[in-house]
Formats: C-alpha cells, structure tokens, sequence
C-alpha cells in the first residue's frame, strides 16, 4: 500500500504546494473504484438491451397497423390452430433514405423465453402493405426475403402458445438505410444484427392469443 501512496505522491507533486502530503487509504480506495467505474462504463451501456440501434431521424413517425388485430387479438386463421396464415399488414410512409423493410414477429412471453414467430426483409422501399397469407417461402416474388422462425422453418409460424394466459405477439417492422446482405433462411439474431446502426425508424403492434 506504501508503494501506491508514493505513487499518488508523486504524480500530485507538481501541482500542490504543500510537498509531503497524508493520503489514507480508504481515499485511495475510493480513486482506484471510481477509475475502474470509468472503465466499465462503455461495456455496461453495450450491454443494456439487444434491439437493432436506431440512427438519428427526427420527427419522424413509422405506424404499423393491421385490419386483423385491431382488436388486440390475434384471429385464430393467424394461428397454429387455424390456417397458420400471416395477417394483412400495412403501414404510413417512411422516413427520407429509407433502402427497405424488416419485420419481425415474436412471442416474449413464451416460456424458454422470447419465440420467433417470423422473419422477414428486404422488402422494397415502395412497399406500404403485406396481404394477408404470405406465401412460405425463403424468396418472394418482389424480392424480399424470409428467415427461420423457431419453429425451424423458414416464414410465418402462427402462435401456438401452451394452455393459460395469453401470450403478446409483437409485430415490429424497421425501417432501414439499405438492403441486408443475409440470406434466406437466416435467423433473427443474424437479421437484427446486420440491420444494426441502419434503422431510421420503427414501429410495433402487439396482439395476444391465448389457448
């Protein structure tokens, strides 16, 4: 501990007049977490949430709405236990540089924790809408692309929850600044990590369903 009192001594030397100067040590204590505060700060704000970061668009409202859900209730043809169709989807005009469309659908109360229910991007800028029934497949006629849902199958997979209360299925669709170079069939993780830095704006609808 003499080692480290020398060490502070010296380096406050040169700007205090008094030359020999006590400093206990739960002084030094408190210097030393206060620096290792400051060095952990970058990694506690990096790991603060997983969601895509938004870059800067001000004034700019992105709205996700559906003719199916206005209830707050998924219909049962959207489900596992009717015809496992996707909903109809539209949405308002994006902001300005907006490159293409992702959506993502997801189950965060599922009990292994959050449940992908559908991925999908690529989808062109002049977009405003998606019919109802998206056909099952990793590539779509106007380009855009699908991925695996965690049900391992590439599309939408409707809820499905267990018996209980109803579960949230939120419905999020970004806007973006470019076209992800990602596969077909790739996981959210990979999608959401590819669109990050480039959402210029985003918006969600939550519906539940429940068994």
């Amino acid at each position: 501990m003499r080692g480290i009192e020398d060490c502070l001594m010296h380096l406050y030397e040169p700007i205090l007049p008094v030359r020999h100067l006590h400093i206990d040590s739960g002084l030094i204590w408190r210097i030393l977490l206060l620096l290792a505060l400051l060095l952990a700060a970058p990694f506690l704000a990096g790991c603060r949430h997983n969601e895509p970061a938004m870059a800067a668009v001000a004034g700019v409202t992105l709205t996700l709405s559906s003719a199916s859900l206005q209830d707050g209730r998924v219909p049962r043809e959207n489900t596992c236990d009717g015809n496992d169709a996707s909903p109809p989807l539209k949405w308002t005009a994006p902001p300005s540089g907006t490159k293409s469309f992702a959506l993502t659908v997801t189950d965060p109360d599922a009990p292994s924790g959050t449940f992908t229910h559908w991925v999908l991007f690529n989808l062109p800028a002049d977009r405003s809408s998606l019919p109802a029934g998206v056909p099952k497949q990793g590539q779509l006629a106007d380009g855009s692309r699908q991925g695996r849902n965690d049900f391992g199958k590439v599309g939408y997979g409707g809820p499905c929850p267990p018996r209980g209360a109803p579960h949230r299925y939120v419905f999020t669709l970004y806007a973006l600044d470019r076209e992800l170079e990602v596969t077909a069939g790739a996981a959210r993780s990979q999608v959401e990590s590819t669109m990050n830095g480039h959402v210029l704006a985003r918006s969600e609808l939550t519906a539940r369903y429940g068994r």
